[in-house]
């Protein structure tokens, strides 16, 4: 290896992620969901469609070992990394120190569950600038960290992330579809998402027994969330969303019996016999806008 790449630092591959994980005593875990990413070329792939440059800044969710981290901070961005594991989070300081030293100052790591970070404890988000989330994320707990992190953060403006293939279908689903439901109408409420690829199993260690897929989603401009939510707030659309789904094969008018009073379908321009899986959300917004006049 040349001087001049030295210099510039390198990403992991299989060999190295294994050497990581053993001189740390880390061996992935199916509690936190881990499967750690061992072929740069696809954490370089993941950070070009996340469109991250020198001036982005980057929140990681679940970094492990730092593959996905070593290709974000190659760009130049600055980045806080959040990782729920004790020695995995203790442990990738040192491997950016080793791997891409001149990347040491734009990288911090908070060890904390990421369905408990907020802008107060989380300082470094804690402003109006926008910021992206990049992360290879556990496909249990995909879908509420997404949500919670966008109802916390206005300021996060865009995600690509890697989540398990079905999640992904559904976070992109548009009504109609079978497998469109509360997470696809939710998202739809912050902006819009889209598959942007597919992931082979054989990209990982240990190796899953399911196929991963790319999402990118870019968040509504205020003028869109104000067009879309007309007078509605998001508590009461989500409560819409939620009961209307809880019940998918009955009708609106059925499922939403103790939500939604009658004359609130025909102001919202809405029929009560279709089923709640019909509706985009800013059909939920307008009848929650109703129930809420």
């Amino acid at each position: 290896m040349g001087e001049e790449q030295e210099q510039q630092g390198r990403l992991l591959g299989a060999a190295d992620i294994r050497r990581i994980a053993a001189d740390a005593g880390i061996s992935p875990t199916k509690k936190f969901g881990q499967n750690f990413v061992i072929d740069p070329g696809t954490v370089r792939r993941i950070v070009r469609e996340a469109d991250v440059t020198a001036d982005t800044h980057v929140m990681e969710v679940g970094p492990g070992l730092g593959s996905l981290t070593l290709a974000i901070l190659e760009t130049g961005a600055r980045m806080t990394a959040i990782e729920i594991d004790p020695p995995v989070a203790e442990r990738l300081p040192r491997t950016i120190a080793e791997f891409m030293p001149d990347a040491v100052d734009r990288f911090r790591v908070v060890n904390r569950d990421a369905l408990t970070v907020t802008p107060e404890n989380v300082p470094d988000f804690n402003d109006n600038d926008s910021f992206t989330l990049v992360a290879n994320l556990p496909y249990n707990v995909a879908t509420p960290i997404i949500l919670t992190l966008l109802e916390r953060f206005e300021n996060l403006g865009s995600f690509l992330v890697m989540v398990q293939k079905e999640v992904a279908d559904r976070l992109a689903a548009t009504p109609g579809n079978k497998i469109y439901g509360t997470p696809s109408v939710k998202l739809a409420w912050y902006g819009t998402a889209r598959r942007v690829g597919n992931i082979g199993r054989n990209v990982f260690w240990p190796a899953p027994n399911v196929d991963s897929a790319l999402v990118r989603f870019d968040r509504h401009t205020p003028q869109e969330q104000a067009d879309l939510s007309g007078g509605a707030d998001r508590e009461t659309t989500f409560r819409l969303i939620d009961a209307a789904f809880s019940q998918r094969r009955k009708t609106l008018h059925a499922a939403l019996k103790h939500e939604v009073p009658d004359e609130a379908f025909a102001k919202a321009g809405i029929d009560p016999t279709r089923r709640g899986e019909t509706l985009t959300v800013a059909d939920f917004a307008r009848l929650a806008a109703e129930v809420r006049s």
